[in-house]
């Protein structure tokens, strides 16, 4: 049932067809040509379920970090929760989401002005090198966090692995896989090279704060970049607050 519903979500968001990506040009097709399109309209969506793997160069883009260290931390873990971890996050999906701030397909934020300037290179160098960062154990010396509703956890696993049918709400799993750090499939390739699985984010361990606010974005509806994102927006329309924070707490709850 799980596959059968993220088909149908998917195939909602189909609009009309385009051309493949190539081999020097692995950006996924907007889903209209932007030709005519005038600056007062919104962009086009990227089609993630076009995407091919951007290939980029650990080494250069951790050369290139310095400026990202500052709020996202000098091992990819934020220095505050309202900033997102960006260690071992997976590349593909820090491609598309600096493409998307760099185009303006995001809400103006402090990545705004981070990511104009980014040339196609430095984008692929930096999701390659956060990509392969380790997500670093808690320091032993951390003094323990304040004890967690163990209600609260319960609810967010409970969404996360089963979702709410009786609310329309999916399992969070099917896209971002049971343990999640990422969809099951995110390698598989078709026989042309796109790769429709691996923009799909890793949620585990992620900043509390900062998932909140999105699954808020998403709620509201603030956030159309991408097809994955159009999906998320029925989704998080059917979440109220408390499902919200349940969801984000028992997520970053999970640091190993």
């Amino acid at each position: 049932m799980k596959a059968l519903w993220l088909i149908a979500a998917l195939a909602a968001t189909t609009g009309q067809a385009d051309p493949p990506a190539t081999a020097d040009a692995p950006a996924a097709a907007p889903e209209a040509a932007a030709a005519s399109e005038t600056p007062a309209k919104p962009l086009p969506r990227l089609d993630l379920r076009r995407a091919h793997a951007p290939a980029g160069d650990a080494q250069a883009g951790k050369g290139k970090s310095e400026v990202c260290a500052a709020c996202h931390g000098a091992d990819g873990i934020a220095i505050t929760p309202a900033f997102p971890n960006l260690a071992l996050q997976k590349a593909d999906y820090l491609y598309w989401a600096l493409h998307a701030y760099k185009d303006g397909r995001m809400p103006e934020s402090p990545m705004t002005p981070m990511a104009a300037p980014l040339e196609e290179q430095d984008i692929r160098d930096l999701a390659a090198y956060y990509a392969s960062l380790p997500h670093p154990p808690p320091p032993a010396d951390t003094a323990p966090a304040d004890p967690i509703d163990p209600g609260l956890l319960a609810q967010g696993q409970r969404l996360y692995m089963a979702g709410d049918p009786a609310k329309g709400i999916p399992p969070c799993q099917g896209c971002h896989g049971a343990d999640g750090r990422g969809n099951a499939q995110a390698a598989y390739s078709d026989r042309s090279g796109r790769m429709p699985y691996a923009a799909y984010p890793l949620l585990r361990g992620q900043q509390n704060d900062y998932l909140q606010t999105r699954l808020q974005q998403f709620h509201d509806d603030a956030i159309d970049a991408s097809t994955n994102s159009r999906v998320m927006h029925g989704i998080g329309k059917q979440l109220d607050a408390d499902s919200i924070k349940a969801v984000s707490t028992w997520l970053s709850s999970l640091k190993e």
